[in-house]
C-alpha cells in the first residue's frame, strides 16, 4: 500500500479526523469543537493514502524539552493490520523533536504495539518510554511506582 506520513494540523480536515476518532472507544463521542481545539494545541500526524484519504492520525502534546504525551493514535478500520499504526508511531518516536524525550501514553489494549518503540508498562494502562532510551528504575520511582 502506498501512503505518506504528513505532519501539521493545518494539513488535515477536521471532518476526516472526526471520522477516525469515531472509530475509537476513547473519543467516539468527542465534540467537534474539542477536536478542533486539541488539534490546534498539539503536533498532529496523519497517514494519507495515495488517494489523498486520511487513514491514520495521532497527536503529540509536548513541552519539547523533557516529555511528550502520545494520544489519539488511530488507523481506519479498513486499513488495520498492515503496519500503518507501527509506521505512524515509529515516525513520531524517531522524530528529532521527540526521540530524546520521555514519552507517556495511555492504552488499554495496544501494549504490544508501543513496546516495540521502547514504551514499558507502568500499570494496566499507562506506558512510559525513558528519555533517550529504555526505562530504568529511576523512571519507575519518578512515576510513583
Amino acid at each position: 500500500m502506498n501512503y505518506k506520513i504528513v505532519e501539521g494540523a493545518e494539513k488535515f480536515r477536521v471532518e476526516d479526523v472526526e471520522r477516525l476518532l469515531k472509530m475509537t472507544y476513547w473519543a467516539d463521542k468527542r465534540p467537534v469543537e474539542t477536536i478542533v481545539k486539541s488539534m490546534q494545541n498539539s503536533a498532529c500526524f496523519g497517514v494519507v493514502a495515495e488517494s489523498g484519504e486520511l487513514i491514520g492520525f495521532a497527536r503529540v502534546i509536548s513541552d519539547y524539552a523533557t516529555s511528550y504525551y502520545l494520544c489519539d493514535v488511530v488507523v481506519d478500520e479498513k486499513y488495520r493490520g498492515v503496519g500503518l499504526g507501527k509506521a505512524l508511531v515509529a515516525h513520531i518516536a524517531s522524530s528529532p523533536e521527540f526521540a530524546e524525550l520521555r514519552g507517556i501514553l495511555i492504552t488499554k489494549d495496544a501494549h504490544g504495539l508501543y513496546a516495540k518503540f521502547g514504551f514499558e508498562v507502568l500499570n494496566d494502562r499507562v506506558m512510559v518510554k525513558a528519555a533517550g532510551g529504555a526505562m530504568g528504575d529511576c523512571c519507575l520511582k519518578c512515576m510513583g511506582n
